[in-house]
């Protein structure tokens, strides 16, 4: 099978990458030849036989909106003169003007338009606004590349649903959940002197971007202020995050470690106690995984579509993000209940092993030799 994908990355470190990845990499071991329209690849894979790149660049391109465009443009034209070559060609949303075989929905700008956790529902100035005209044109392209894909994959039932409220039918789709690396992230010690955090008391972790309200760090704070004791692990780029503040505000900074970004995150899982996570919108949520895969338990909330994959005796879903009440309660509940985080987190493996990049890549690549009648 000659397969072609269509994506900005196809690297560890990114979450789309990451997906993209590992189906090259199942797709290089099983025999087939890959070709890769991307800006960043890996180079573990550029020099693998059956692999080749094409690469498109945007360095120089000003604002995401752009850029975008110019990726659409130059991967439509390569593939325009050359997509009769290949038994498959797989795309990532709106990423191309021209049509695929499979299109895979990582995010659906529809839904995240009318979404209440959007920028321009939280600012209403020039910043807002260009954020609301960019989702609504990706909107807009993503309805007619889904439209035009023979399968389209969606990341979660969330995904799934949303995809069909655009009118995409539901024999076309199937879910496939994202992965993670279960050799990466594993239950352990974790040395909380060495990684500079605070020993011999109850630590959560908060993993995702705080520079924005999307992923809810500001009721994690509220609700931490009504759980004594607890000390939270905060990772995430802290430049132009108001959360530093909102911690000296509620007087819980002597309890909260900003930790910037950093790439030891499944070492900093393993150190933790629990993961805390209750997003306002997320279309997966990769870091409920990685936590289950480390062997701690979750408390994340029914708008991260991660949350699919738990169950009772692995973690803990809030129906409302920002009840702040139902937060409290349950963070006091795994602060004070070691033995029960233990037996969760023991749970939570078990389904994490479930959902390896190898296995969901396994699941990608028999889809594209169906379709390629291989």
């Amino acid at each position: 099978m000659k397969l072609c994908i269509v994506t900005h990355k196809v690297a560890k470190g990114d979450g789309q990458g990451r997906v993209n990845y590992e189906v090259t990499q199942e797709a290089l071991r099983r025999g087939h030849q890959v070709t890769v329209l991307a800006s960043n690849v890996a180079e573990s894979l550029q020099d693998q036989a059956g692999f080749s790149w094409v690469p498109i660049s945007v360095a120089k391109i000003p604002t995401e909106l752009l850029k975008n465009f110019w990726f659409a443009n130059l991967s439509a034209w390569w593939l325009n003169a050359h997509s009769s070559e290949f038994d498959v060609v797989k795309v990532n949303g709106a990423i191309t003007w021209a049509n695929a075989d499979v299109n895979a929905a990582h995010f659906i700008h529809s839904a995240w338009l009318h979404s209440p956790a959007h920028v321009w529902q939280q600012r209403k100035d020039a910043y807002g606004l260009y954020q609301w005209f960019y989702t609504a044109l990706n909107a807009y392209w993503e309805q007619r590349a889904f439209a035009q894909a023979r399968q389209v994959v969606a990341v979660s039932a969330q995904v799934c649903e949303d995809l069909q409220t655009i009118g995409i039918a539901s024999d076309r789709i199937q879910v496939i959940y994202n992965g993670v690396d279960t050799d990466e992230f594993y239950p352990g010690y974790g040395d909380r002197q060495a990684l500079a955090l605070p020993e011999s008391v109850p630590l959560a972790i908060f993993v995702g971007d705080i520079r924005s309200s999307r992923k809810n760090l500001d009721s994690v704070l509220k609700a931490l202020v009504n759980v004594s004791g607890l000390h939270l692990a905060v990772v995430g780029s802290i430049n132009n995050s108001p959360y530093p503040a909102l911690a000296r505000e509620l007087e819980v900074d002597e309890r909260v470690h900003f930790l910037g970004y950093r790439q030891d995150t499944a070492a900093l899982m393993r150190a933790s106690d629990f993961l805390v996570f209750p997003s306002r919108y997320e279309t997966f949520g990769l870091v409920v995984l990685e936590a289950m895969a480390s062997g701690i338990p979750v408390i994340t909330s029914a708008a991260t579509p991660a949350a699919e994959l738990l169950t009772a005796d692995a973690g803990i879903v809030v129906s409302n993000p920002d009840d702040i009440p139902a937060l409290v309660k349950e963070m006091l509940y795994l602060t004070h209940h070691p033995t029960q985080r233990q037996q969760m987190g023991v749970h939570a493996r078990v389904i994490a092993e479930k959902h390896s990049w190898k296995q969901m890549a396994k699941c990608y690549v028999d889809g594209f030799e169906t379709l390629a009648n291989f």
